[in-house]
């Protein structure tokens, strides 16, 4: 089987039985490829963040077990029975998940995988491998069609609410203070840390409504910010933008955001998530909140883009959200190598913070628009997750999905025994 990626960028590489990850760590000055041949290589890339960005972590958790399938269990061979098949499927996935808790996609996969594997009706532990390879690699494909599908969502979305606000229909705070914008003109955009190809099996999420915008010729000036403490904005998403010639296109420090916004020179942002979940409050990389508030603060419509399997109705709010601690070197040390702040200065280096779901316009994915609405009592906006992914057929919840056995066997069993092509 063959799956080759028709893209400017390449963060995953695979061909049955092989897998290899885009250092992006390295970027933009190298571009180094790691080999991973094992559970625990991919673990420790997902961990170090050689690779990164929700979709991309759920995608190579899925190809990583196909990899150990493949070669390590020799196609289910190995196997001296199908419950010693199923049982090594649903170990390895949950130990996956344990490398980076934040973002759901990765364990959205690993439930998706376990639960096939548990329902299969198999008579081999090799035509179990065989049906588990295939739904794994199957998530390339998904990523990229979803990403896409999510993009032309996401263009229409925030060229209507810069259009409202610049017709009048929508009030806006600090408006006096802002360069008011002509309806029907092309959008300046900011963006927060890396959404694009790198952080996905191709195209993006964020970034890609960026790129559908540019497509279209509606895209006036593209602004990312650099992403402290990882610059994975600097790093990565101003390398994309560069390198897919995305212009005119700007490099900010987090810290100039908002003044960039009271210059009017910012009519709507659009970040991604790592979880969203069931009133809508949002996980993203650390700085997104602050940038939520400045969006606020001037009337600018503030987005998130995220495809469904980033969506967690079974977490209440916000506070449910487990954060990840970073080491403290990414403070301390510029590029993990020379010291910058003081010896014995204590650390605090959360991976991400939460948006609350009133400071977000709207949420986009690949079904459309998340459903809003008030809460009376508090007079806060809520999103209407769970409800929406049930209307999709989308539930994370299998026990509750009518079909979902028999939709999840029939898409790995459509699958190629011979040949894939993934084109974004």
């Amino acid at each position: 089987l063959l799956i080759f990626i028709n893209m400017s960028l390449q963060a995953i590489v695979y061909t049955r039985g092989s897998l290899s990850l885009l250092d992006q760590r390295l970027l933009p000055f190298e571009s180094k490829y790691i080999p991973i041949l094992t559970p625990e290589d991919a673990w420790n890339a997902i961990k170090d963040m050689v690779v990164r960005g929700a979709p991309a972590i759920g995608v190579t958790g899925a190809l990583a077990l196909a990899v150990n399938l493949v070669t390590e269990k020799k196609g289910g061979e190995e196997f001296s029975s199908i419950d010693e098949a199923k049982q090594h499927i649903r170990q390895t996935m949950d130990y996956l998940v344990t490398s980076r808790p934040t973002a759901v996609n990765l364990k959205e996969a690993c439930d998706r995988i376990k639960h096939l594997a548990k329902v299969s009706t198999s008579s081999s532990a090799s035509e179990l491998t065989a049906t588990i390879v295939s739904a794994c690699e199957a998530f390339l494909q998904e990523d990229i069609d979803a990403n896409k599908a999510l993009s032309a969502f996401g263009a229409d979305a925030l060229f209507a609410a810069a259009d409202e606000r610049a017709s009048g229909a929508v009030s806006t705070s600090g408006e006096s203070r802002r360069r008011r914008r002509v309806s029907g003109a092309p959008l300046r955009v900011l963006t927060h840390c890396n959404t694009g190809s790198l952080a996905t099996a191709g195209w993006g999420t964020a970034l890609g409504c960026i790129r559908e915008l540019h497509r279209r010729g509606l895209l006036e000036h593209a602004y990312c910010t650099e992403t402290r403490p990882y610059n994975q904005g600097a790093r990565l998403t101003a390398f994309e933008l560069v390198y897919d010639n995305l212009r005119p296109h700007t490099l900010i420090c987090d810290s100039a955001a908002s003044a960039l916004m009271s210059k009017g020179l910012v009519d709507a942002v659009v970040v991604g998530a790592d979880r969203v979940v069931a009133n809508g409050d949002t996980a993203n990389k650390i700085g997104t909140y602050s940038l939520a508030i400045a969006a606020k603060r001037h009337g600018i419509p503030f987005f998130v883009a995220a495809p469904t399997t980033t969506l967690d109705e079974n977490l209440k709010d916000g506070e449910e959200i487990e954060i990840e601690q970073r080491p403290s070197e990414e403070i301390t040390h510029f590029r993990n190598s020379i010291r910058v702040a003081a010896e014995g200065i204590e650390i605090w280096n959360p991976c991400f913070d939460v948006t609350p779901a009133d400071l977000i316009e709207g949420i986009i994915t690949e079904k459309g628009m998340v459903p809003v609405v008030v809460d009376t009592p508090q007079q806060t906006k809520v999103f209407e997750v769970k409800k929406f992914l049930d209307s999709v057929g989308m539930s994370h919840d299998a026990a509750q999905e009518k079909g979902k056995d028999e939709k999840e066997v029939k898409v790995a069993e459509a699958a190629s025994p011979t040949e894939v092509v993934v084109s974004a």
